[in-house]
């Protein structure tokens, strides 16, 4: 790939130089970021996996520019997106994709599970590819950490799929905060049905890898497990839906919904790095695959004079109990609860979509007294695709950005660990350290098969 520069240090020389560089804290400056094309020209995307979520995403961006090249390693679900992007050159490697296109592309979307996220962003934006990665933005606390130096090296436009953090609800959520309508916070409860059930999930708990199964015809299962350098052959439980509860391709319930139900309240209060992680397991930790019911609290310290927070997530089938003064029916698929001074503010599902006041007294009084709501301020955004596309075209600053998602997943993936490893932790966020958990510790950085570490695909 002519415009990239060739890496010629030794794994070991490059991941020093990379544990030094990430040893202190990463401030993202704020600049914006390169733009590609006026706000009225067409991008040229590619996009790598687009088999269930992606596709939603490719589809979404793909309005009003062009889409080059596609990506995925199952040509199983090539089918429709040939008829609707005839132009469009496929592969089942993304990475010849890149090698082949890269001076074609503008920008790359991945929609791929959750372990080859870092791979095709890491690639992508070396070669200075602006991107749009799926939650959780990455697998380890050290991709994220290294994808957000990356980002903010290059000067890219970055945006992780969490699709609520671009909703109304969310604004209004911290608007009201903000205007001090609940006073202060200590205390967030959020809970899904994942992994007990829901999409992707269905609760059945497994101690080792599923026997092999005839591979699809096509398929590259070798570019499907990607980093992965266990044996794992393919079986219909590991591919195309069911692999987030597998720890070796994805991050159990908490990484496939906390990027939704948590990044309200972590965005609103301000929360950056948690201290401390702690989990109750409902059933033993398991290495493989994730078990059910374990409630997470995250402990965030004090900031700029507000108290420190615990924000409490709870996996199916557990469920949180009701706060003084919760009057709101909470469904068992999922919800989120701001616990305040003066009431709170809760919504049910995943996402921001209604969010309401409780006590419900207090709600209807508030809808009632138009001339008492709180105003709107801070800026609306058309939705997480549109936004990304918008801010490559105009090198403005988008919603969800890895100087704030990449924080986020931070956060997530510690969860995600200390269910893991069935133990809590204590987090060093400015040296990137983990303490009173050395099997945590030991998954910061995983080590990746040849062919899919950074110098590799830088």
């Amino acid at each position: 790939m002519n415009s990239t520069p060739s890496f010629t240090a030794s794994r070991r020389k490059f991941l020093k130089q990379s544990a030094a560089a990430l040893s202190v804290p990463f401030i993202a400056p704020q600049i914006l970021a390169k733009s590609v094309a006026g706000a009225n020209d067409k991008l040229n995307i590619a996009w790598v996996g687009f088999g269930n979520q992606g596709g939603g995403d490719l589809n979404a961006c793909s309005n009003g520019n062009n889409v080059v090249a596609l990506a995925d390693c199952d040509p199983n679900v090539w089918g429709k997106w040939k008829q609707k992007f005839p132009e469009a050159k496929f592969y089942k490697d993304f990475r010849k994709m890149l090698e082949e296109m890269g001076d074609k592309i503008d920008a790359v979307g991945v929609g791929t599970p959750d372990h080859t996220h870092f791979a095709v962003a890491y690639m992508a934006m070396s070669m200075g590819k602006h991107v749009f990665v799926q939650k959780p933005l990455v697998h380890s606390l050290w991709q994220a950490r290294t994808l957000q130096k990356l980002a903010a090296e290059k000067n890219l436009t970055t945006q992780m799929g969490n699709q609520g953090h671009a909703f109304e609800g969310a604004r209004l959520i911290k608007e009201w905060y903000d205007a001090g309508l609940i006073g202060e916070v200590k205390e967030v409860i959020t809970w899904t049905d994942r992994p007990k059930s829901g999409w992707g999930f269905n609760g059945q708990v497994k101690t080792e890898f599923p026997p092999a199964q005839p591979l699809p015809e096509g398929m590259d299962w070798d570019a499907w497990l990607g980093p992965v350098g266990k044996d794992v052959p393919f079986n219909k439980a590991l591919h195309p839906t069911t692999w987030r509860p597998w720890w070796d391709f994805g991050c159990g319930g908490l990484g496939d919904i906390g990027c939704h139900t948590i990044d309200t309240a972590y965005w609103a209060l301000g929360l950056g790095a948690p201290e401390r992680v702690d989990v109750e397991m409902a059933e033993a930790a398991n290495p493989i695959h994730t078990p059910n019911g374990s409630i997470v609290s995250f402990r965030f310290p004090a900031r700029d004079g507000k108290p420190p927070v615990t924000v409490k997530w709870y996996e199916g089938p557990s469920m949180p109990e009701a706060p003084e003064g919760m009057d709101w029916d909470m469904p068992g698929g999922g919800g989120f609860i701001m616990v305040g001074e003066k009431g709170g503010i809760f919504h049910p599902g995943m996402r921001p979509n209604s969010p309401r006041l409780y006590p419900q007294a207090r709600w209807n009084e508030y809808r009632a007294n138009k001339d008492q709501q709180v105003p709107k301020t801070i800026p609306r955004v058309p939705g997480i695709h549109r936004d990304w596309i918008d801010a490559v075209k105009n090198g403005t600053k988008s919603c969800s950005d890895f100087s704030y998602s990449g924080p986020l997943t931070e956060a997530i993936l510690l969860g995600s660990l200390a269910i893991r490893t069935g133990k809590g932790l204590a987090w060093n966020a400015d040296e990137l350290k983990i303490e009173g958990n050395p099997e945590a510790a030991a998954l910061i950085n995983p080590e990746a098969r040849k062919g899919w570490r950074p110098e590799d695909l830088a």
